[in-house]
């Protein structure tokens, strides 16, 4: 049993930072605009189509392997090989790119027939020469960067790792030209140098039809390895921001609400003096009267009261207070019929009217016997056409 509860407490802290969250409060007028930042590295904002662009170049040995390479040693094969590299990343583990990678190849030929350089390999006799043939292979690859995939996004990360394949066209330039589809796989390493710039190591395996070298052996294809070097150009914009909720408040109808109310309060005291003469059951109705209705306004699928709701409360709960102990007062939950299902009108038009209810009795004191709670679900719009005051719960006197 402790080493269970250990566990649960270990893993509950490792994921506290991912439920973490940052909030940002401003106000333009009657507008208040607030802003949560989840902390969650696996959760970013979308990026727009010309954000994360990038262009790589690169450069670096490579290896042809094809119908003769035991006649003909590994570093005689070796040669330049150039990559130039368009792409953009849609998200911080996917991304596409297109490449150009080419320059030229070395191996070996049979009696001179393809790409032969003239000069026979020693130990074979006059039917075996050396061979060189330039080429290029157009590519698009498909890149995941399993460092953003499996450890989450960090801009300011050194080291990232990404597997990608793809899929190109392959031709010689020289006589006798050949052409056909490449499939390619690497593994791609970037180390961060500042915002703009990575440095990369790029190792590549690719795939080709046995004839692109011009000569048709025992395998069905040939194949090439690279290892290059380069840097990568990142267009700006570059990077992700955190993901975010956007929640804007019009307070402008909220603060004439709010003066109203005290303006009524004010009523209200000038006739309690007015009245301290009169019998206690006329003084009740006379003030029942004055605070007959109270309007509160919730955001659109919330049943939390604001500040400002909870302000207003608390003046209707002074005034409760002040009046008659037998007067009970109506509390009815509404909820935008426009929006969302009958079902969930239901629910937040009860939990809204409850939640005033609480409030009134918990914060501010009213004894709970003088409250009735009633919900009334999804409305049409109940004042001037707006659906935003159909959100609202109404408390009255009977």
């Amino acid at each position: 049993m402790m080493k269970k509860t250990l566990f649960a407490a270990l893993a509950l802290a490792a994921a506290s930072p991912a439920l973490a969250q940052s909030e940002q409060t401003a106000q333009n007028g009657g507008i208040t605009e607030k802003v949560e930042y989840t902390d969650d590295k696996y959760k970013v904002e979308t990026n727009h189509f010309w954000d994360n662009w990038f262009l790589t170049v690169g450069a670096g040995p490579q290896v042809m392997f094809g119908d003769h390479d035991k006649q003909i040693g590994f570093g005689k094969r070796i040669s330049p090989a150039l990559d130039i590299a368009v792409g953009k990343w849609f998200t911080p583990g996917i991304g596409v790119r297109l490449m150009y990678n080419g320059l030229s190849l070395k191996g070996a030929t049979r009696w001179g027939a393809a790409h032969s350089t003239g000069e026979q390999v020693p130990g074979w006799g006059s039917g075996m020469d050396y061979s060189k043939f330039k080429y290029y292979n157009l590519r698009a690859d498909v890149l995941f960067n399993l460092s953003n995939l499996f450890c989450g996004y960090r801009e300011n990360r050194i080291w990232n790792s990404s597997f990608y394949a793809g899929v190109g066209y392959m031709r010689t330039w020289e006589a006798p030209t050949a052409g056909d589809i490449t499939m390619s796989a690497g593994w791609l390493n970037s180390f961060r140098l500042c915002d703009a710039l990575d440095a990369n190591i790029d190792l590549r395996a690719s795939m080709v039809d046995d004839a692109i070298d011009g000569e048709i052996g025992g395998s069905k294809f040939d194949g090439l390895l690279s290892a290059t070097v380069g840097l990568t150009y990142k267009f700006k914009r570059r990077g992700w921001d955190r993901s975010k909720t956007v929640t804007r408040y019009d307070q402008t109808e909220a603060n004439a609400m709010r003066d109203r109310l005290n303006e009524m309060n004010q009523e209200v005291a000038r006739l309690k003096e007015a009245l301290a003469a009169a019998e206690g059951q006329q003084k009740q109705e006379v003030i029942n009267k004055v605070i007959a209705a109270n309007l509160i306004v919730f955001p659109i699928g919330k049943t939390t009261l604001s500040k400002e709701a909870r302000a207003n409360l608390q003046l209707l709960a002074e005034a409760i207070k002040a009046g008659g102990s037998n007067t009970v007062y109506t509390i009815t939950g509404y909820a935008d019929k426009g929006t969302g299902s009958q079902k969930t009108n239901e629910r937040l038009s009860k939990e809204r009217a409850e939640a005033v209810c609480d409030c009134l009795v918990n914060e501010f004191g009213v004894s709970k016997s003088q409250l009735k709670v009633e919900y009334k679900g999804g409305v049409d719009n109940m004042f001037y056409d707006n659906p935003r005051l159909s959100r609202v719960v109404i408390t009255r006197s009977k």
